[in-house]
């Protein structure tokens, strides 16, 4: 397993709900005994942290905060679309080995449904988490001209994280003289994507999938009735506006 993308994952898992809030807990209940005021607060303020997180209303409102706008695109903006990686599972046994994850799933659906639109050549990005694992692009590779149809024309097998993917995206695109791209990805990741390929000299158009809707429908009881799904939103908005700091401390130096 890459060491660097395990260390990323554990550190981040630790400011992520719901594990920053059990965590917080948790202190709170071994300060029960020394600190009694101060345990309760923070005991509290976990378990009223974990009941919003889980409510739709405010996991709706928290996706909004990190996501870009809904963006048409026309045909004339860029030359080519790139597909980013969300993920994989390895050894799925109906499909005998390892196969895309739900979210590289949605972004290679609308890749796919874009490309065929635009008549774009398509470069997607992702490499391995295991040594004994295929590559994330491989398999958005294999997926796309197989199921979709649609020709795969550059494939980036080394990047495991947003930046590499930009890095090494980029490399390749420039040495065919492409430098403006139609950038795919769920809309809440768009927002610290496209800042690390315009880093890398690209003009970037955000084709986001998946926009948050929260708040375009009235109030009804079932948003603040907590949900697995509304945790799932909170957790992508936090890791996103997360992602959002570091990036933008990375990038100082």
């Amino acid at each position: 397993m890459n060491l660097e993308w395990l260390l990323t994952h554990l550190a981040s898992a630790a400011l992520l709900p719901p594990l920053n809030l059990l965590l917080l807990g948790f202190l709170g209940l071994r300060m029960q005994r020394r600190r009694r005021p101060a345990g309760r607060w923070l005991l509290a303020t976990s378990l009223v942290g974990l009941l919003l997180l889980s409510t739709p209303f405010v996991s709706g409102h928290l996706l909004r905060l990190v996501s870009t706008d809904p963006v048409q695109p026309r045909g004339d903006e860029a030359d080519a679309i790139v597909i980013l990686g969300g993920g994989m599972k390895d050894k799925e046994p109906e499909y005998g080995g390892d196969t895309l994850g739900s979210f590289t799933l949605e972004r290679l659906r609308y890749g796919a449904w874009l490309a065929r639109r635009l008549g774009k050549p398509v470069l997607v990005t992702g490499g391995r988490v295991r040594d004994d694992m295929l590559t994330e692009a491989a398999v958005m590779r294999a997926a796309l001209e197989t199921e979709y149809g649609i020709p795969v024309r550059w494939a980036e097998e080394r990047s495991i994280n947003t930046l590499e993917n930009a890095r090494f995206s980029a490399g390749m695109l420039k040495q065919d003289g492409i430098r403006r791209i139609y950038l795919v990805s769920h809309a809440w990741h768009l927002k610290r994507a496209v800042p690390q390929f315009e880093r890398e000299g690209l003009s970037v158009v955000a084709a986001g999938t998946d926009y948050p809707t929260s708040g375009d429908a009235p109030l009804g009881i079932t948003d603040f009735v907590p949900n697995g799904k509304a945790m799932l939103e909170s957790y992508l908005a936090f890791h996103e506006g997360i992602g959002l700091i570091w990036y933008r401390i990375r990038n100082l130096f």
